[in-house]
């Protein structure tokens, strides 16, 4: 559910949006890091001012999470 919840968004976010890749990892604790690797001149856009727009996509990453009694974060990789 939160992979097609970022694969939904992150294209609206960016200009490149053919470059958005997803990959989810799962971490030594059992933490969900979902990857999201974007064109390099979109990295600023996906991060947003202040990290408002990544801090806004964890938020909801991490709701979706709950929901289903997941520990999940969202990563931006460059």
């Amino acid at each position: 559910m939160t992979r097609a919840l970022i694969e939904y968004v992150a294209p609206w976010l960016v200009e490149h949006p053919d470059a958005v890749q997803i990959e989810e990892i799962e971490n030594e604790r059992g933490t969900l890091v979902v990857e999201v690797t974007v064109h390099p001149d979109d990295v600023g856009k996906i991060i947003g001012k202040r990290g408002r727009i990544i801090r806004s996509l964890r938020t909801l990453a991490k709701a979706s999470g709950q929901r289903d009694g997941e520990s999940i974060t969202v990563e931006v990789v460059d």
